[in-house]
C-alpha cells in the first residue's frame, strides 16, 4: 500500500446542475462496512447491500415538510415498488431497530399509488420502469421521495436514481424535482455533488496554482482495508482532498476518486492526520493505493 500527498489551492464549489452525481455518502459506507449482513458473498447480494444503505441514508438525511412527518412517534416508511423477497429482507435487516429521531423505520411492498401515498420513500425497481411515472405524476403533491435505478427513471419525474458507474453504486439527482416536492437535503450532501458530465474521478474545476508549497505530515496512519472491499477483492487507488487548518489538524475531508468503498476508508484516516503548521488553511491532495 502507497500513498501520496501534496498540496493544492481551496477548489470553488462547482455549479450545481438538474443532475448531479455524487458517491456513496459516508454513513452509507460506514453502514455497509459496520452492519454487513450475512447474506452470502454473490456480486447481487453486495449490491442489494449498498442500494438498501442508500436508502436509509436518504431517510436519514432527508427533510420533509412537516405535515408530511410531523412530530412524533409516526415511522418513516420505506416502500419498494417491484420488490423481490430477497431485497426486501436486505433492506429489512438495514433498518432493523433504526430510528430517525422519534421516528422508527418501516419498510414495506408497495404496489399501487394509494399504498404508496403513506410512504415518506418509494423505492422503484427496474422492473417497474413502464409504471413508474404514472405513478409518480398521481403523487405529485405528495411530498413522496422517488428513487429509482433505471437508466430514464429522473426523465420520468423521479427524483433520485441509482446508477452504476465503472463498478460502483453512484447516485443522480432530479433538483428540479426535489425542489417541487420540498423534500431537502443537508447541504454535506449537496457540497459532495458534481455535475453528471465530468469525469467521475474528479471534482474540482479549474483548480488554481497552490498558493503555499506542500505541507509536510508530521503524524499519518495507513487507512484500514475494509471488510466488505475484502469480500469483494477490491484494489486500486483512492484519492480525497484533506482542508488542513493552519494548526495541521485536518478540517475535512472530502472524497475526490477510487471506489467508494476504498476512498472512504482514506477519508476516515486522513481525517486524524497531523501536518506541519502553516500561515493559513490549505487543501492536501492525498492518494493511497490499496493492494498488494
Amino acid at each position: 500500500m502507497q500513498f501520496s500527498g501534496k498540496d493544492e489551492s481551496k477548489p470553488s464549489q462547482p455549479r450545481l446542475r438538474a443532475t448531479l452525481r455524487i458517491g456513496l455518502s459516508l454513513l452509507a459506507l460506514q453502514l455497509v462496512a459496520l452492519q454487513l449482513p450475512a447474506l452470502g458473498q454473490q456480486q447481487n447480494a453486495s449490491e442489494d447491500q449498498v442500494k438498501a444503505a442508500y436508502l436509509f441514508n436518504f431517510a436519514k438525511l432527508a427533510e420533509w415538510p412537516r405535515q408530511v412527518l410531523p412530530d412524533g412517534p409516526s415511522p418513516v416508511v420505506i416502500g419498494v415498488s417491484g420488490a423481490d423477497e430477497e431485497f426486501l429482507n436486505v433492506l429489512k435487516t438495514i433498518v432493523a431497530g433504526k430510528v430517525i429521531g422519534a421516528h422508527r423505520l418501516v419498510v414495506k411492498p408497495v404496489s399501487s399509488a394509494e399504498e404508496m401515498k403513506s410512504c415518506q420513500i418509494v423505492f422503484f425497481r427496474a422492473s417497474e420502469r413502464k409504471h413508474a411515472q404514472a405513478a409518480i405524476e398521481s403523487l405529485a403533491e405528495a411530498a413522496v421521495l422517488f428513487v429509482g435505478e433505471d437508466e430514464g427513471f429522473l426523465r420520468q419525474g423521479g427524483m433520485i436514481n441509482l446508477v452504476r458507474d465503472h463498478g460502483s453504486i453512484r447516485f443522480e439527482v432530479n433538483s428540479d424535482a426535489l425542489d417541487r416536492s420540498q423534500i431537502h437535503f443537508s447541504s454535506k450532501i449537496l457540497a459532495l455533488a458534481k455535475a453528471g458530465n465530468e469525469p467521475s474521478h474528479t471534482m474540482a474545476q479549474n483548480p488554481p496554482s497552490p498558493a503555499e508549497g506542500p505541507r509536510r505530515l508530521e503524524r499519518s496512519t495507513p487507512p484500514d482495508y475494509p471488510e466488505l472491499a475484502g469480500r469483494m477483492k477490491l484494489t486500486g487507488t483512492a484519492q480525497v482532498q484533506a482542508l488542513v487548518k493552519p494548526d495541521g489538524t485536518v478540517k475535512e475531508v472530502t472524497i475526490v476518486g477510487g471506489h467508494p468503498l476504498l476512498a472512504d476508508a482514506l477519508a476516515q484516516a486522513v481525517k486524524h492526520w497531523k501536518y506541519q503548521p502553516a500561515s493559513k488553511e490549505t487543501v492536501e491532495l492525498v492518494k493511497f493505493s490499496f493492494g498488494p
